[in-house]
């Protein structure tokens, strides 16, 4: 059995662009039927999450308000990649700026793509050990986190609860997890 082909696009007509992402339309053809069909995609700068961990072994994890979900969550530090920056790069930046903590060298945890039926960009995901506060939180305009510290061992009944129900932010955990089982 072979697998399904690819399908011929043709060029993306932007329809919107919403500051942090932007909406296109793009006409491809079904290499089955030949027969061509509309379809519309999200395209964004790739995104980066990271798992802090401090000497005590806890996350550091911020509460903030969501515009999407209309309610305040519980996720780990993460944002957009800024044009030149690399994934890593922006991953420590993003928890200075949220938390107002640093720490090593930022750890690989995986790429994923957030919803390939919409989203042609990636998360990167990272891990950052011996986080601890060496500033104050950085947040913009148009964002307000609050630090909490979870310990490792409590976060699985988060995420099994509900409390923890960003899947990009599960994502990252899972694969942490599954890093520590390894080491």
């Amino acid at each position: 059995m072979s697998g399904p082909r690819d399908w011929r696009h043709g060029p993306v007509e932007r329809l919107q662009d919403c500051r942090v992402f932007s909406v296109g339309r793009v006409e491809a053809v079904c290499p089955h039927t030949g027969a061509g069909h509309t379809f519309f995609r999200i395209d964004s700068a790739d995104w980066v999450n990271v798992v802090p961990v401090t000497a005590a072994d806890e996350i550091v994890m911020v509460r903030q308000f969501r515009h999407g979900s209309r309610g305040v969550t519980l996720e780990i530090p993460g944002g957009l990649v800024d044009s030149g920056e690399s994934p890593a790069r922006a991953a420590a930046r993003e928890l200075l700026e949220e938390t107002g903590y640093s720490g090593a060298a930022p750890t690989p945890l995986g790429i994923l793509n957030p919803n390939p039926a919409l989203f042609g960009n990636r998360c990167h995901s990272f891990v950052i050990r011996d986080a601890a506060c060496v500033a104050a939180i950085q947040n913009s305009a148009t964002e307000e986190t609050v630090v909490e510290l979870v310990p490792v061992a409590a976060v699985r009944g988060l995420l099994e609860g509900g409390a923890i129900d960003h899947a990009l932010v599960a994502a990252a955990l899972y694969r942490f997890e599954l890093e520590r089982a390894t080491d």
